[in-house]
């Protein structure tokens, strides 16, 4: 047989099972796409394509010495590559550890961090032999290297049940707390995404020069709610301190000229104002 077409026949073979190792990790993947299922097809891969690769170069002289010959030096073989290789199989044995373990799974919100420095955050999208792809809530692809996640504090914001995030307010120091504690406290119970009730209480964290900071808990079921459901909560409020006359402090610049020997000059006083 031509040797073209056996090249051929061999690649053909290749992307065949390629083909049939994606179309069936996808099938498995409808019903739990998980980290490992990932990990396993990038790994199947690889394996197939040694051997159809050493394969192929049994079938022609030119290749068939040369590949009998790192067969049979394998050992020596195997030292120079792991020596030369030593990331490469480093990232395979950590994905190996991230796949049995699973931190993390596909489409789960992650936080990587090491040496106190956030790495990457987003939704993971991929891993594979070497590295895992996140996808970053700017749009863009962080491609981490599975021996950095496995190393890394990783943390998960799907192994909560609910979240929860603190919102803080600043009302002036001549309104009536109580007051401005109770309207908070409604206007957070009042939002259809949060899971605050009356037992979610307001409290006041501390004092500034213009005014007390009100402070409180705001849970929902997920992290998007939980965006969302501060943002129209913020919304709510400036409203509703409006309509019960609680204001919030901010600063205020009067300028004062003076005059009489004929050189004006401006002093500026900040104040907080109403």
């Amino acid at each position: 047989m031509n040797s073209f077409v056996k090249a051929g026949i061999f690649i053909l073979v290749a992307l065949l099972c390629n083909r049939v190792v994606n179309l069936i990790f996808s099938l498995m993947s409808k019903k739990h796409n998980s980290v490992h299922l990932r990990f396993t097809k990038s790994v199947v891969n690889v394996i197939l394509g040694i051997i159809i690769f050493y394969s192929m170069a049994q079938q022609f002289e030119i290749t068939k010495d040369i590949s009998k010959t790192l067969l049979q030096s394998s050992s020596l073989f195997v030292a120079i590559a792991t020596f030369a290789a030593q990331q490469a199989l480093s990232n395979v044995i950590s994905g190996i550890s991230l796949s049995a373990s699973r931190p993390y799974n596909v489409d789960e919100k992650i936080r990587v961090v090491q040496g106190g420095s956030v790495i990457a955050e987003g939704l993971v999208k991929d891993i594979t032999i070497r590295h895992t792809v996140i996808q970053q809530f700017n749009g863009e692809s962080c491609i981490v290297p599975n021996s950095v996640m496995d190393s890394a504090v990783i943390t998960n914001t799907n192994y909560i049940g609910n979240i929860g995030n603190f919102l803080e307010i600043e009302v002036g120091y001549d309104v009536d707390l109580k007051k401005a504690m109770r309207v908070m406290q409604e206007a957070c119970i009042a939002d259809e995404l949060t899971l605050n009730t009356r037992e979610n209480r307001v409290f006041i964290k501390g004092y500034t020069q213009n005014g007390v900071i009100l402070k409180t808990t705001v849970w929902t079921q997920s992290l998007d709610d939980s965006f969302r459901a501060c943002s129209d909560i913020r919304l709510a409020l400036v409203e509703k301190f409006k309509e019960h006359g609680i204001h919030i402090p901010y600063q205020t610049v009067t300028v004062l000229q003076q005059g009489g020997d004929g050189n004006g000059r401006a002093d500026e006083n900040l104040s907080g104002g109403g």
